[in-house]
């Protein structure tokens, strides 16, 4: 199984994600930004674009990365991981589905102001304009269909602890 945590910069992914990881056993993290990296240090580099996801080969590269991995051990992936175009998500659940993997869809979600003050404030990374950016395109996934796609988490009024508490419990763990 595959518990992907969606939502977008902000909202507790990588945070939640680990937390997650020690409440369900036998459960690992793969963050598929690691998919993007890897095609980000090709030499000499893929054609311009703006975000990794854009590149053809990244969606079926993290089913086939997510698809071995569990092959070799089982288990449930807990995969912190923003996707907010949809063709992209239909991509990567149509993937795992066709390798009868099964997904937990969870977006993690909180209010714009929630989400720019938790970039803003940042003392690991910092203030992020690229963060920044993603908060009007994922405004409209969530209104157009993200939301309808996932068990919506909102993490607005909650800890990291809570949150993640709130995602085993959903998974049954």
């Amino acid at each position: 199984m595959i518990v992907w945590l969606n939502g977008t910069h902000g909202a507790g992914k990588t945070t939640t994600g680990a937390l997650v990881q020690r409440l369900i056993p036998d459960s690992r993290v793969l963050d598929a930004e690691k998919v993007g990296e890897t095609l980000m240090d090709i030499k000499p580099g893929l054609p311009g674009l703006d975000n990794f996801q854009h590149w053809p080969p990244w969606r079926p590269l993290v089913v086939e990365t997510a698809r071995h991995v569990l092959d070799y051990t089982g288990g449930t992936l807990v995969m912190p991981m923003t996707v907010l175009v949809e063709e992209y998500w239909r991509e990567i659940s149509a993937g795992l589905a066709r390798h009868a993997i099964l997904v937990r869809h969870f977006v993690l979600h909180a209010d714009q102001d929630t989400l720019r003050g938790r970039i803003e404030g940042d003392t690991d990374m910092g203030p992020s304009a690229f963060r920044l950016k993603y908060l009007e395109p994922y405004a409209e996934a969530a209104r157009t269909w993200l939301h309808r796609e996932a068990e919506v988490v909102d993490t607005t009024h909650l800890t990291p602890d809570e949150t993640a508490r709130r995602v085993a419990e959903a998974v049954g763990r």
